[in-house]
């Protein structure tokens, strides 16, 4: 019934589901997703919050063969470049694997559509706002990936202009994420980046701060 209480048992398998996301980069080549467990998941993602109730998110699944090559093509530059401003890193960061487009079961492009002139909640903020909002979507689409238990990598190797053109949107629409989703053969014990040595995560007592900004953040 909406608007119930949850139980005890409820409320830790939701953290436990927010503790176990994984941005994925390892899937099970050859599969498919049933169309009803995809249905679930961008159900999920329409219910997320957007300012001024504005929903700018639009979802492209890249279905045929012809055009996810050229998509994997253009994140392929994009890796490149991405190295040669790596400097000492860039040998390290070129043994990554940054993304599965080849491997996994279903493919997203999530838009941004064209402003809709909202104003209510984001004069201030217009851009922002509408980020924030698709990001909640995508967020949802995570946490629903993983209770279906599928993976899912958000993948931002890209050119958004040369995205845009190749899935055909309209002037003032943005590609921000590439989805990969799909069956993986076990998620990752802690994020690929800390398992990989590239970078470690902080601890929340790091990021909490009181009435103001302190002075110095080491």
């Amino acid at each position: 019934m909406i608007g119930s209480h949850f139980s005890e048992a409820e409320r830790e398998l939701l953290y436990r589901v927010m503790r176990e996301r994984r941005d994925m980069r390892h899937f099970v080549a050859n599969r498919q997703i049933d169309d009803e467990v995809l249905a679930r998941i961008l159900s999920a993602a329409h219910t997320a919050p957007s300012v001024g109730l504005m929903q700018p998110w639009r979802f492209i699944q890249i279905k045929q063969a012809e055009l996810r090559e050229n998509v994997v093509a253009l994140v392929d530059a994009e890796r490149l470049e991405t190295a040669k401003q790596l400097g000492e890193r860039e040998t390290e960061f070129l043994r990554l694997k940054v993304e599965g487009l080849r491997e996994c079961a279903a493919l997203i492009a999530v838009v941004q559509a064209p402003d809709d002139g909202t104003i209510l909640g984001r004069r201030t903020m217009p851009e922002e706002m509408a980020l924030c909002s698709t990001a909640c979507a995508i967020q949802n689409m995570w946490l629903a990936s993983r209770v279906e238990n599928l993976g899912m990598g958000w993948v931002s190797f890209f050119d958004p202009a040369a995205l845009a053109k190749l899935l055909a949107c309209p002037e003032g629409a943005k590609p921000i994420a590439l989805l990969c989703i799909g069956p993986v053969s076990e998620f990752y014990a802690r994020p690929m980046l800390e398992q990989e040595g590239w970078r470690q995560g902080k601890a929340l007592k790091d990021f909490m701060f009181e009435d103001a900004w302190p002075e110095s953040v080491e």
